[in-house]
């Protein structure tokens, strides 16, 4: 299993949210997430300017396998999506905690991103999951 950035809070849905400063959250999915998946094929991002609610359906990552919703950590609106990863989908499988970063969000309310899990607490539901 890879190393879990220590920076970042987790959603149990798998989803990574780093915050940069500024109220401005960097979204991705977990490597643990993109192993699961397997080799990526396809990435639908939201758009510059869509408003998304933490907890809902923003992106899509799409494998040879299945296709996974990505959802918003926390509530605010699109201000950057990662665009080469339209064409170079397995960056995300490369590098998912860096150069497969998928959106930026700017946050409404950051006291959101209380509600997410801590790196301990994410690695402890990988775990639990594998048993």
């Amino acid at each position: 299993m890879s190393e879990i950035p220590g920076d970042l809070k987790f959603m149990k849905s798998h989803e990574w949210a780093r915050v940069e400063g500024d109220g401005k959250i960097t979204v991705g999915i977990s490597d643990h997430a993109q192993g699961s998946l397997g080799d990526l094929v396809y990435v639908e991002l939201p758009n510059i300017g869509d408003r998304v609610e933490a907890g809902t359906a923003c992106a899509v990552v799409e494998s040879v396998k299945s296709a996974s919703d990505v959802y918003a950590p926390i509530s605010g609106t699109v201000v950057a999506v990662n665009a080469p990863l339209v064409d170079k989908p397995e960056t995300i499988n490369e590098d998912a905690y860096g150069e497969g970063w998928l959106f930026v969000i700017e946050a409404e309310d950051a006291d959101q991103l209380n509600d997410l899990l801590a790196p301990d607490d994410y690695a402890e539901l990988l775990e639990d999951d594998e048993h």
